[in-house]
């Protein structure tokens, strides 16, 4: 039985390539040919700047950039947990971050999408060790949405590069 398994996971890896399959960051994957290739327009804010910084990381900051990103961030905090004493000890943060990439000195947009998720933190400390758990709360959040608009590059530039 475990020599059938094994077949079939090598045959399996045998056929990806016959259906396309490409790591994106093999060598001529699309991560390589995205690398310090995208420049991110200069944010607006704290959050704003978070994201984009973690963009950076990722998609490395080039000189003269190939492509331009314009990212409009949304983030809002809801209630999620109140006591009976009515005090709100969670909160969530959500977020939602659009992206167009167009080619540099054109307006022409060659790709856009919208990315969402959220993140909570607790409010039942100290008003010092809340303000902390928020903060890290919207820190965690870009790094997440930054992380999902990568994701989604390396999947789409294929079609616009």
């Amino acid at each position: 039985m475990s020599s059938f398994d094994r077949r079939s996971v090598f045959l399996g890896l045998i056929a990806l390539p016959a259906c396309g399959f490409e790591p994106v960051h093999g060598t001529g994957g699309a991560a390589q040919g995205l690398y310090s290739q995208i420049g991110i327009e200069a944010p607006n804010d704290a959050n704003s700047y978070n994201l984009r910084k973690q963009l950076e990381d990722r998609l490395g900051r080039g000189d003269a950039p190939e492509f331009i990103m314009a990212v409009s961030l949304d983030l809002k905090t809801e209630s999620l947990a109140i006591t009976s004493e009515q005090s709100i000890n969670r909160l969530n943060v959500i977020g939602t971050a659009r992206y167009q990439i167009r080619r540099s000195g054109t307006e022409t947009v060659l790709d856009q999408g919208k990315v969402s998720n959220f993140t909570g933190y607790s409010a039942s400390g100290s008003t010092v060790a809340t303000s902390s758990a928020r903060d890290d709360a919207f820190e965690r959040l870009t790094v997440t949405l930054a992380d999902q608009i990568v994701s989604r590059l390396y999947a789409t530039a294929g079609s616009w590069r």
